[in-house]
């Protein structure tokens, strides 16, 4: 980090989210620029065997970022993969040239990955080869932090002084050739990563939160791939309004039907076929081709092919025996929706509602967000079963079975012991 940099960082840091104070006129914010303009897209084994031993003899931390084309292509795939690092420079790789990064993973091991939200990227990183061991995330650590503004914009204007362009995040990547524009735009997303974990690191060691963060970063990096959601097709938006199980079947015969579609032609399922559509032919179950074609989302522009299979999906709904539909809402993994424990256990919902109170006036004294303090499902969990025997150790073991990190139940085991204890 320059001195320049550093100074920014420190006077951003000593005020709320880098805010001036009022009698100060803010100066304008320069815009960030490459400091070695932007690199060649590496789409050849050559090039990327150059990447990998420039990043070999490189040192230090490496920021990583990846850009997908939600929205327009079919999954969560990387279309471009943006590194940073000491004395390497920076290296933008097309996955499509070269889907197979495990060189460069390999040389990368055991360096310190820094992500910004590395949640988002991690599981297209991971389908590449690109896995790390330990990470610094950006975005993470401004939310221990207390920062109010948490995207990498905001981040970067309020701690480094720098502004980021703007206005390339939700376009479809999987163009080619990119841009320059848009290649321009993901160099800068990794410029200036490193001089942000830095200085975020002096802010979360000035707070005493510096170990809590390694202790999520640890967590992330360790966390296995999510499973494949179970009965995706419920999540279909508007599906509040399906209560028969004859028309939940239609949704799912739609949404299964799309899913094949979108797959093999490699777009977005909601360019087949919006949630919208699906939830009307549900509503409507229509008898034959030309009912489906009166309703919103079926209209003229659709092919009779493609209004037939949609169609066909709905009749497939229509025959199913009364055993093969779909049971209203997903089986419960857990506790029952909060509105319903006052009738159900009115002594759990009064536990909840103190523990709500203890958690939400604590995260506001340490100056972080409650869902980082300690993740309301687990709350849930521990106030609808509590331990047999209310005392902090039994509360400390039931938060670490829920995957509550050391750090979360040293501070919140207390507050939910006596919470539990108050309203017994």
């Amino acid at each position: 980090m320059t001195d320049a940099q550093e100074t920014a960082a420190e006077t951003a840091l000593r005020t709320t989210g880098g805010a001036p104070p009022d009698d100060v006129e803010p100066a304008p914010i320069p815009l960030l620029e490459p400091r070695e303009g932007i690199p060649p897209v590496v789409a050849t084994d050559d090039a990327l065997a150059a990447v990998i031993d420039a990043f070999a003899r490189g040192t230090g931390p490496v920021a990583v970022d990846a850009e997908r084309a939600s929205g327009y292509r079919y999954g969560q795939r990387a279309y471009l993969v943006q590194l940073r690092r000491e004395g390497a420079g920076t290296a933008l790789i097309d996955p499509v040239g070269c889907p197979d990064l495990s060189g460069l993973d390999e040389v990368l091991a055991g360096a310190e990955w820094i992500l910004h939200a590395a949640t988002q990227d991690l599981p297209c990183l991971r389908e590449i080869g690109m896995i790390p061991t330990r990470l610094f995330d950006t975005e993470l650590a401004g939310r221990l932090a207390g920062f109010p503004r948490v995207g990498l914009g905001a981040m970067v204007e309020s701690v480094l002084g720098y502004a980021l362009e703007k206005g390339h995040s939700a376009v479809d990547w999987s163009t080619r050739p990119l841009p320059e524009p848009w290649l321009r735009y993901a160099a800068l997303d990794v410029e200036l990563l490193v001089d942000l974990r830095d200085a975020l690191e002096k802010e979360l060691d000035r707070q005493g939160k510096l170990e809590w963060a390694r202790q999520e970063f640890d967590a992330i990096a360790a966390a296995p791939p999510a499973p494949p959601r179970k009965d995706p097709w419920r999540r279909t938006s508007g599906m509040h309004k399906v209560r028969r199980r004859r028309q939940m079947a239609v949704v799912r015969e739609l949404w299964t039907a799309r899913d094949k579609v979108a797959q093999r032609r490699d777009v977005s399922p909601g360019k087949v076929l919006s949630d919208s559509a699906i939830v009307e032919a549900a509503l409507a179950v229509p008898a034959n081709l030309q009912t489906l074609t009166a309703l919103p989302g079926f209209g003229h522009r659709m092919g009779r092919r493609q209004l037939e299979q949609w169609q066909a999906a709905v009749d497939r709904a229509k025959v199913l025996p009364d055993a093969e539909l779909p049971q209203p809402g997903q089986p419960l993994n857990g506790p029952p929706p909060p509105r319903s424990w006052a009738d159900k256990d009115p002594a759990a919902a009064a536990r909840l509602s103190a523990a709500r109170a203890a958690v939400s006036a604590l995260a506001e004294e340490l100056n972080l967000p409650q869902e980082n303090l300690i993740t309301p499902d687990t709350v849930r969990r521990v106030c609808w079963e509590p331990p047999a025997e209310i005392g902090e150790d039994a509360v400390a073991e039931a938060l670490a079975s829920y995957g509550a990190r050391r750090w979360q139940i040293e501070q919140v085991a207390p507050l939910l012991t006596r919470a539990l204890t108050a309203s017994a």
